[in-house]
């Protein structure tokens, strides 16, 4: 496993508690080393398995719809 520390930018993240919630969500996530999301920059950093980046990503996305459906995380 090759973990791998990325820094994705949020769009339309609207409060700090839906941040935790979410920060909790992802960083529970099979192959998520951690997980720290910024309220005031928008930004999530993920620390995660590179061999599973696809899937990984897509499981990230799903978890931050759940909580607060109209934010998107930005995937390079």
């Amino acid at each position: 496993m090759s973990i791998v520390k990325k820094v994705f930018e949020m769009e339309d993240l609207d409060c700090a508690n839906c941040a935790r919630k979410m920060e909790e969500a992802v960083s529970q996530l099979e192959g998520v080393q951690s997980c720290t999301v910024t309220f005031m920059t928008q930004k999530m950093t993920v620390e995660y398995d590179a061999d599973n980046e696809k899937k990984i990503q897509k499981a990230i996305q799903k978890e931050v719809k759940k909580v607060e459906p109209d934010t998107s995380v930005i995937f390079d």
